[in-house]
């Protein structure tokens, strides 16, 4: 059963994780700074941000050392999630599960196209909404979204234990 308290948890991370701006420089910061932080911790894992529209723009992209073509795909199928929903992978993954809904059930959509898993974050701008996705895959979902997390609270110069899932 979903954790209620990792929901809300997620709900205001996501309220609260708003960007001023980001642009180029600031995709390529915030990707090197989660880059970074699985480099120095030996996970393996594929770090994605991009934004949204047609056709999306790719802004930052890496693949560390163990990954597979598998990773990509994951990381496309959560982004879908973000772009659809304008929410984080892990709370629709969450709240379905806290509703015992499936995925297909809820939206008629094929899961070979979206990935409720964690590791996907709304990109979300003042004054513009949600403009795309930093996504990450490689590591138990809980563990891929606190690491997205964990990378833009340290962008946005806040406290990384302030908004982590205990």
């Amino acid at each position: 059963m979903a954790s209620s308290a990792d929901l809300a948890r997620v709900i205001h991370q996501e309220a609260e994780l708003r960007l001023p701006k980001f642009d180029y420089e600031d995709a390529w910061r915030l990707g090197t700074l989660i880059r970074d932080l699985a480099i120095a911790r030996k996970h393996s894992l594929v770090i994605d941000i991009r934004r949204f529209g047609q056709p999306i723009q790719p802004l930052f992209y890496a693949a560390l050392a163990g990954t597979t073509p598998d990773n990509s795909r994951w990381v496309q199928r959560k982004a879908n999630v973000v772009a659809r929903f304008h929410r984080s992978s892990y709370q629709l993954g969450l709240y379905l599960a806290q509703s015992n809904i499936s995925f297909r059930e809820k939206y008629s959509l094929d899961e070979a196209d979206y990935a409720t898993h964690g590791g996907s974050f709304p990109l979300h701008v003042a004054n513009a909404g949600v403009i795309g996705a930093v996504t990450v895959s490689g590591l138990p979902q809980r563990e891929d979204h606190n690491l997205v997390v964990e990378g833009l609270v340290r962008f946005l110069g806040r406290d990384p234990d302030e908004l982590r899932l205990p």
